[in-house]
């Protein structure tokens, strides 16, 4: 999962740079008044987002993979649990039922 984050993050700060490249070359518009670095900010979020889809896909397929496993695995940690205190109930109420017959 991390190595998704960190490929995806290096995808946009490409994209940042060359944006900002474009917008301060004069190929690319400025932003309105103080709004240029947000500007450039969002273009190059809007331009890395279809990127990181299309070449990412093996990499998010792989991170899901991961992390399907880990739930599965805390759902299976869970149920154990589960079962465990569902058999202490078990007990303990067996163990006051013959309490009270021999009463």
């Amino acid at each position: 999962m991390l190595r998704y984050t960190l490929m995806r993050l290096g995808i946009f700060v490409g994209c940042l740079v060359v944006v900002w490249g474009l917008v301060y070359s004069g190929l690319a518009p400025r932003g309105l008044g103080d709004s240029n670095g947000m500007w450039i900010i969002l273009l190059a979020l809007l331009i890395s987002a279809p990127i990181s889809f299309v070449v990412l896909r093996k990499e998010r397929d792989r991170a899901s993979v991961q992390i399907v496993q880990k739930v599965d695995r805390v759902k299976a940690n869970l149920e154990a649990n589960r079962s465990q205190e569902d058999d202490v109930v078990d007990e303990a109420a067996r163990a006051q039922g013959k309490a009270s017959q021999a009463s």
